[in-house]
């Protein structure tokens, strides 16, 4: 299955789901189609092919066309004897940006991006400045989780990190887990926990450490076209990430470590535990689900 078709399924799923919200109440029109990434009128549009031939009706017929922009075989073959008898030697990976360098597609008269034929898009709108405000709890599970990790002596003379994956709408812990420092590995085992458990989920929300992104300047914007191994397995499963740009952007997460460095220590104390391990299996089999049951928020319901 490629990549293309892969998305396609799981869209497929997300809109079931996001139907089923829509049409329980727990989500406004706006919600479902911010749970997919498309506008309202498109949502709209997927009610009605749904509603007309179910699961059906969301397959993009796009699939099924050769694009309009697709060069002529005679001169993709031309181009590539010409790349070389030019440059013998050179791995075939550097050909797109040799043709780009040497602007061969424009003597081969290939397919060209917008931006060689003259046009470069809409102007930018003017900066109209920042205002920082509390965000709102997301409206349905699934939509946006959170990932981050706090660094604590959780058992006597020894300071771990703490990785938690939870969801943004009902604070919802899927995922706890003790490492002795976060990182790609761990990043990968609280996503799949959540894959495990509830499978897959459309957006993460993480600071912009070196695992989940690269930051060309400190304190920077982060690179996104620039992906880490973290970040590039999360574009495939179509999980879109999302940086944190300010300490008070990750104020729920800062929050709820808060309690469990208040909480975690004693019971681990308590019971005697001060092996990495023992800790990860109490975490799992003892801490998480009463945490859950204590501090998960429940969903408020929309009307359509």
């Amino acid at each position: 299955m490629s990549r293309t078709e892969l998305l396609q399924e799981i869209r497929k799923m997300r809109f079931e789901e996001a139907y089923a919200g829509w049409q329980g109440g727990h989500l406004r029109q706006e919600e479902a189609a911010r749970l997919l990434g498309v506008c309202e009128r498109t949502f709209r549009r997927y009610v009605d092919r749904y509603e007309e031939e179910r699961v059906d009706g969301l397959i993009d017929k796009r699939l099924e066309q050769v694009s309009h922009r697709k060069a002529p075989v005679v001169e993709v073959m031309a181009l590539v004897d010409r790349y070389r008898g030019a440059t013998p030697g050179v791995e075939h990976q550097t050909l797109p940006r040799l043709v780009q360098e040497r602007r061969w597609h424009a003597q081969l008269h290939l397919g060209q991006e917008p931006a060689a034929r003259g046009w470069r898009g809409p102007e930018k709108a003017p900066d109209r400045g920042k205002h920082r405000k509390r965000r709102e709890w997301t409206a349905w599970p699934g939509m946006l989780l959170h990932q981050d990790a706090s660094t604590h002596e959780w058992v006597a003379g020894a300071k771990w990190d703490l990785v938690v994956t939870m969801d943004d709408a009902t604070n919802e812990h899927y995922s706890m887990r003790f490492v002795e420092e976060e990182g790609t590995a761990s990043s990968f085992f609280g996503v799949g926990d959540v894959i495990e458990k509830r499978g897959l989920f459309a957006a993460l929300y993480t600071d912009r450490g070196s695992h989940y992104w690269h930051t060309p300047q400190a304190g920077g914007n982060v690179d996104k076209a620039n992906l880490t191994q973290f970040a590039r397995a999360m574009a495939r499963l179509g999980i879109e990430m999302i940086p944190a740009y300010s300490p008070q952007a990750r104020g729920r997460s800062e929050r709820t470590f808060r309690t469990h460095q208040g909480r975690l220590p004693k019971e681990l104390r308590g019971t005697g535990i001060g092996d990495m391990a023992e800790a990860n299996g109490y975490l799992n089999e003892v801490y998480l689900a009463p945490f859950n049951d204590e501090f998960m928020q429940p969903l408020i319901a929309h009307a359509n």
